[in-house]
Order: structure tokens, then sequence, then C-alpha cells
């Protein structure tokens, strides 16, 4: 068989080190590679490349679509962009995929028996990194969701459940806040698990979610979430097994998919052959079972596994009771590979050979367009003072076929009918409407926008309002 392109990163820090210790396990297993290397990182910031990477580098990518990354240094100070980042959305890498292993007794953790994998919407949500100053006070950030991001990422999770054995999906959302948001990840969830009856679903809210991974972990097999939340509980999962500096990440996307570890570059200790290339060595047993080379990571996670039983460590998860041998990059790597072709005895063996790529690329479904009505517009203001002073200012531009209806500060309704207990900025939502079963018009939009201006307050944001079918497409309540 032909070897498969991939395009390699040393990286920064004790980046180099895992990857050449991860190269020697891979080339002594056989894994059936074709590497070609790219400079990323420090270097390239400090050259002006403000993303880290430059134009050359993602013709690699393109041509190989896999990429294997060692971690990088950004520079501290403003202008520099995350690689990562720029990297997933560049090229469409819809799903962060991060398992969560408790490697007890060998690694402490409270946790035994945990084996959770966090499935992470990677493009969307507030990490779309569309942010405003909007008056004195206030700062916004827009959180982004599509139908079609959510059916990826979705399917996705159910698809990867299916291929590794595993039994359940939780879905993790804040839906009973926001609604239209959240609201519609749960529903495609909820769509999309009935057509995998084999595996079981569930629902938590993400705040209750996140306090069980901390402390009963070892109940979650499959979760998937949206960005931020998917963030923040992967790491929470990592911290409670015990195994950040242990763990590989992919990021999936219908055409290319990175693969690298998650700890970071740990300048400090760079360049003393000390660092574990573990986390780098299991991204890529990743990587071999989504370029079809699932006999290969088998033996080499395997051997991986009796690597850690037979108490072979580097320093960072050597102890002196379970430990028999503390070593280094180099030394970690050889025993690896001293290894293969064994099993654990403790573990439970991994079974990859034989398995395909998850592939959801085209399983999106197309939507008729809607019957879209503008039944209104939110108009936010930069002003200063009482909403009892705001309010009838406002009513006394009404006109032309919209209507005030009520004005809210951070989203808690102040008029009419607020109280003075609310503490309000200098940020206001100050909602016109359209009469019941009536339509507005761009005209009346403009004409009410006229009508603020010239009474001299200062508009600094609009969000027309839209029925789709007939179903309300904004939010209709106070935000609490």
């Amino acid at each position: 068989m032909q070897n498969v392109p991939i395009t390699v990163a040393y990286g920064d820090g004790i980046g180099p080190e895992i990857m050449r210790a991860t190269l020697r396990v891979l080339e002594a297993a056989g894994a059936r590679i074709a590497p070609e290397t790219i400079e990323i990182g420090e270097a390239v910031y400090k050259r002006g490349q403000s993303s880290g990477i430059e134009t050359a580098s993602w013709d690699s990518l393109r041509r190989t679509k896999v990429f294997l990354k060692s971690p990088i240094t950004t520079p501290q100070g403003g202008g520099f962009k995350s690689l990562n980042v720029t990297v997933r959305k560049t090229l469409g890498l819809y799903a962060n995929v991060r398992p969560s292993v408790s490697y007890d007794p060998y690694v402490a953790t409270k946790h035994p028996g945990v084996d959770v994998v966090i499935v992470r919407e990677n493009e969307e949500d507030l990490y779309a990194g569309i942010e405003h100053r909007q008056s004195d006070e206030v700062y916004q950030c827009l959180k982004l969701v599509s139908r079609p991001g959510c059916e990826k990422i979705v399917r996705y999770a159910f698809e990867y459940a299916r291929v590794n054995g595993r039994k359940r999906v939780t879905c993790m959302t804040k839906d009973n806040i926001m609604k239209l948001t959240d609201g519609l990840f749960h529903q495609v969830f909820n769509e999309i698990a009935k057509e995998y009856p084999d595996i079981a679903s569930d629902h938590m809210i993400i705040d209750i979610g996140a306090a069980r991974l901390a402390t009963r972990p070892e109940t979650f097999d499959v979760i998937v979430t949206l960005n931020l939340y998917g963030d923040i509980i992967s790491d929470i999962v990592a911290e409670v097994t015990g195994s950040v500096g242990l763990g590989g990440s992919a990021n999936i996307g219908d055409h290319c998919a990175m693969f690298e570890a998650v700890h970071g570059s740990a300048p400090d200790i760079s360049g003393q052959g000390i660092a574990n290339p573990s986390g780098l060595l299991l991204a890529a047993v990743m990587m071999l079972v989504h370029i079809g080379q699932g006999e290969v990571a088998e033996k080499i996670h395997n051997a991986w596994l009796a690597t850690l039983e037979d108490g072979v460590h580097t320093g960072d998860i050597y102890h002196e009771k379970v430990s028999e041998l503390k070593v280094g990059t180099d030394a970690f790597a050889q025993a690896v590979i001293d290894r293969l072709g064994r099993v654990p005895q403790r573990f439970t063996p991994v079974a990859y050979a034989g398995g395909s790529p998850i592939a959801v690329a085209g399983r999106v479904s197309t939507l008729h367009p809607a019957h879209k009505e503008l039944t209104g517009i939110d108009v936010f203001l930069h002003w200063r003072g009482r909403p009892d002073v705001l309010g009838p200012q406002l009513a006394a531009l009404d006109g032309d076929g919209l209507a005030l209806t009520m004005v809210t500060n951070r989203g808690v309704k102040v008029y009419p009918d607020g109280l003075p207990e609310t503490f309000c900025t200098d940020h206001w939502r100050c909602r016109f409407m359209a009469p019941a079963g009536k339509t507005a018009t761009r005209s009346q939009v403009l004409s009410l926008l006229m009508r603020v201006g010239n009474a001299g307050l200062d508009f600094v944001k609009t969000e027309h309002l839209y029925t789709f079918d007939g179903q309300t497409g904004f939010s209709l309540g106070q935000g609490q």
C-alpha cells in the first residue's frame, strides 16, 4: 500500500522533542505515512505573520489534508492570532474530539474508571469572535449557531459512538436560557438521535452537567456540545482524570483534519529531554485511525498501555509507589517500541483494526426557505439616564405603523412597568412592533430610525424582528 502524505509541524518548546519521539514510534510500528514538514509558531510570528503560519504551508495542508502538529508558543502582546483557531476555521475543522481516560493507579486520580470523549463544535458559537463596544459601559459578543453546524457535530458524535462501540451520547446546552441558539442545538440533537436507536441519548443543562463531570465523570460516555461549553468541560475532565499531559486531540473537517496534544509548548523544560510525548503519540493514534490504518494505531496504543503498566514513566507521572523506571522522552519512546505487539494486562486492550474513518460530509438537511415576515425592530441606544425618562421620549416617536412595546436593559424589562431597584447601564434595547397580525416594511423602519436620530438619540445597533413560517424568530421574555 502507498504511504499516505501527512503534514508535520515540529512546533516550539518541547514540540520538536516529542514530535521526533512520536515519529520514531510510528515508523517502528509500520505506519504507512509520508511526512512533509512545515514551519509554524513563534519564529513565523516573529517574521511578521500574525497567524503564525505562512502561505506556502497552507498549500501543504490542502494537499495532504492531514496535519500532525506539535504545540507552539504564541508571543505575548496584541496582534497575534491563535494558530489553532485560524487552522480550524480556515480548513473547516468543525469537530474537536478529546478523549479523557483515567489510568489508575499509574496516574493519580480520585476518579478511576473514567473513559469520556468530548465532541465539541469547533467553528461557531461565541468563538466566531464577533465583538463590538457599543457604549461607554457595554460590550457585546455575538453567539452564532447554525443548523448545518449543529447537524454536522451531532451526527459526528453519534457516528463516533457507533464506530467506537460507545453506548450513550449526552448533549449539553443552556437552552433553558438561550432558547433559540442552544435550543436549536438541542432540537437537532433530538432529531438525529432518532436515527441511532442502538445508541442511548440524553440531555443535560450545561451547569449541572459540568458539576456531574467534576464529581461523577465515570457516568458519562460521549458528550456533544457547543464550542465554549466543550472547551471548558474538556479541560474539567482532563483535570479530573489527572491526564492533561497524556491527552490527544483531533480536529476533524469534511476535507482536512488536524491532530495535536492537548498540552502546551512548555518552554520551561524545552531541550532537557524530559517531556512526555504521550499526548502527541495518542493524537497520532487518532490520526492513524482517521487515515484508515487502524491496525497500526491499535498496535501503538496497546504498546503504550503496556508501557504504562510496566511502570516505565516520564517524570511528570513518575511516582515511587507505582513506577518502576523514570525515563526521558527518547527512552519512553523506545520503551513503547520495545512493546509493540504486546497488549496490556490490567487495562482493557484497544481495538481499532478493521475500523473505517468517520465521515458525515453531505449529510446535512436541505431546508426549504421559510416564509419570512418583518414584524418589528429592536433599536439599541447609547443613552444615560432613567428608564422612566427614556420610555415616554421613545413612545412619542410612535407612528407610521410601528409602536414602542418595551425597553430593556441587559435583557431585563425596565419600561413600561419596570422596578426602581433594577440597575441600568447606558445601553438600552427599545422594541418597536407592528400591530398584531400586521407586517412592517423597511420604509417604516427607516422612517423610525430617522425619527430616533432627529430626536437626538444615539442608536448603535438594530436587529430586525422576523417570523419564519409564522414562528417567532426572536426572544420574547426578559432574558432571566
